[in-house]
């Protein structure tokens, strides 16, 4: 098992096409690729990868399908072609050979994120900034062309993730678990962003302070890349609510009324204080 990014073993070829079995049935079962979607990698040395293959369902996937081939794009074992997608995986390990792994699938909100042009970057989970930073949109690409891994290539240093745009979502870490916690993360963050932003109407975002703080953790955890989420120069606090769509209304024997009270409101921004600071602790701790 790769126990960073500095010290590491090569998985063996069994325990890589087992991973990848196991990651592409989550992928499909957590509904982050349709059809023949996605595809997924793993270093077994230093120019070697074993990955998924082109026109096969991740969620039905056989150790028998995956494709063994080294970074020239030479096929080293298996009957079926690699993915025209998995020129943007060498792109990764070739920009940044700390990587280990890479996942790309298209979950539903990022992809919707990556439509519309908007980044992961806002700075409202204690957890997204540790573990997963923000995300950024490489430019529009053909699929499985050059322009691809050449869009991606900026970030794959200074990132854990990026939105391809009108594509889906590209994760790396120093194992497959990472990469796939990532894009769960990846997910998890964009939808908690659509809430907020388009449903909520309303955010709490962290303070440049708490952000620094939250970069510190990650550092501590051995994480040097994610980049940093504009901040708020505030500190967060029942008061430091940010008005992001107008508060939603219903309409009630024929007048509009606030769907959710003042004295609701207050409520809810201050169990919102609570639970951040809670998290921020635990983090620390």
């Amino acid at each position: 098992m790769i126990t960073g990014y500095n010290s590491f073993r090569y998985l063996s070829d069994y325990e890589a096409k087992k991973q990848i079995i196991e990651i592409g049935k989550r992928m499909y079962d957590k509904g982050f690729v349709a059809s023949n979607d996605g595809n997924i990698s793993c270093k077994v040395g230093p120019n070697i990868i074993w990955t998924t293959p082109t026109g096969v369902s991740k969620g039905f996937m056989t150790p028998d399908m995956l494709v063994k081939m080294n970074f020239d794009g030479k096929v080293l074992m298996g009957k079926l072609k690699p993915s025209s997608e998995v020129k943007m995986h060498i792109r990764v390990y070739n920009e940044n050979p700390d990587v280990m792994a890479v996942t790309h699938a298209h979950p539903p909100v990022a992809t919707s994120f990556a439509i519309a042009g908007i980044s992961l970057d806002r700075a409202i989970l204690p957890e997204a900034v540790v573990n997963l930073g923000s995300v950024p949109i490489a430019h529009y690409a053909t699929p499985g062309s050059q322009d691809v891994p050449d869009s991606i290539a900026p970030y794959c240093k200074s990132h854990n993730a990026v939105l391809l745009a009108n594509h889906g979502a590209l994760s790396w870490g120093k194992d497959l678990t990472e990469a796939y916690h990532r894009l769960e993360s990846l997910e998890y963050y964009a939808t908690v962003l659509m809430y907020t932003g388009k449903i909520i109407g309303r955010a709490n975002e962290l303070s440049c302070n708490q952000v620094n703080e939250l970069i510190d953790i990650r550092e501590q955890l051995g994480i040097t890349s994610g980049g940093t989420p504009p901040c708020s120069l505030k500190e967060t606090n029942t008061s430091d609510v940010v008005k992001t769509e107008k508060p939603l209304t219903a309409s009630y024997s024929g007048c509009a009324v606030s769907s959710v009270s003042s004295d609701k409101e207050a409520i809810i921004r201050e169990l919102t204080q609570k639970i951040t600071q809670q998290v921020l602790e635990s983090l620390k701790r």
